[in-house]
C-alpha cells in the first residue's frame, strides 16, 4: 500500500548495533577511570625517582663534608616538628573523607577534605615562616642549597596537593558528581596526598633529625 514503509536491512542492523555500541562506550568509560589511577601511580613513581636522586645527592655531599651543616647554618627543629605532625595527621583526615564518600556521605567527605586543605595551607605557611627566619639564603653554602631545593620542591608538591583537594571540593558541588560508586577523583587526591606525606617524612629525617648526629 502507498505510504507504508519497509525497514531496510541497513536500518535494522543499525538499530540492533546501537545498544551494543552504547554498552561498549560505558564499558570503555569505566576502563578509562582505572587507567587514570594507573597514570597517577606511574607519575608518582617518576616523582619518587626525582626525590630519590635529591636524597642520594644530599647523602653524598653530607658524607664528603667535614662539618654538616656548615657553621652558621643551624637547623631549627621545633617548627618543622610541628609541621610534620600537622602533615602526617592530615593523611588520616583525608582518609576519613575517602571513607565517607564510599558510604555516600558527600557532606562528610567535604568536611574532611576541607580540613585537610586547611592543614596543608598551614603547613605551607609554617614553611614560609621558617624560610623567613632561618637567617641564611639559598646561596649560603652547599647545605643551604640542598635544604632550599629539597624542601622547596616538596612544598611545590604540597601546593599541588592542596589544589587537587580544592578541585575535588569544587566538583562536589554538582549533584551526583561523586558517589559510593563514582569517586575516582577523590581517590586520586588521597593517593597523591599520602605520597606527599611519605616524602616529607623522609625529608624530615634526612635534613632535620640526622643533622643532630
Amino acid at each position: 500500500m502507498q505510504g507504508s514503509t519497509i525497514d531496510s536491512p541497513e536500518s535494522v542492523l543499525d538499530s540492533s548495533v546501537a545498544p551494543v555500541a552504547a554498552a561498549s562506550a560505558i564499558e570503555h568509560h569505566e576502563e578509562h577511570e582505572d587507567l587514570r589511577l594507573f597514570g597517577l601511580v606511574t607519575f608518582l613513581i617518576s616523582e619518587s625517582l626525582m626525590f630519590g636522586g635529591l636524597f642520594a645527592a644530599y647523602l653524598l655531599l653530607r658524607g664528603g663534608a667535614e662539618a654538616w651543616p656548615p657553621e652558621g647554618t643551624e637547623v631549627e627543629l621545633l617548627l618543622p616538628t610541628i609541621n610534620t605532625i600537622i602533615l602526617v595527621s592530615s593523611s588520616f583526615v583525608i582518609h576519613f573523607g575517602d571513607s565517607a564518600v564510599k558510604k555516600n556521605d558527600i557532606k562528610g567527605m567535604r568536611l574532611w577534605y576541607a580540613i585537610t586543605a586547611v592543614m596543608g595551607i598551614v603547613f605551607l605557611g609554617g614553611q614560609v615562616y621558617e624560610y623567613m627566619t632561618l637567617g641564611y639564603g639559598l646561596t649560603e653554602n652547599v647545605f643551604a642549597n640542598c635544604f632550599y631545593v629539597m624542601t622547596g620542591f616538596h612544598g611545590l608538591h604540597v601546593f599541588i596537593g592542596v589544589s587537587m583537594i580544592l578541585g575535588v571540593l569544587w566538583r562536589s558541588r554538582r549533584e551526583g558528581h561523586y558517589s559510593s560508586v563514582k569517586h575516582t577523583g577523590i581517590e586520586m587526591a588521597e593517593i597523591y596526598w599520602h605520597f606527599v606525606d611519605i616524602i616529607w617524612i623522609v625529608l624530615f629525617l634526612l635534613i632535620y633529625v640526622l643533622t643532630l648526629f
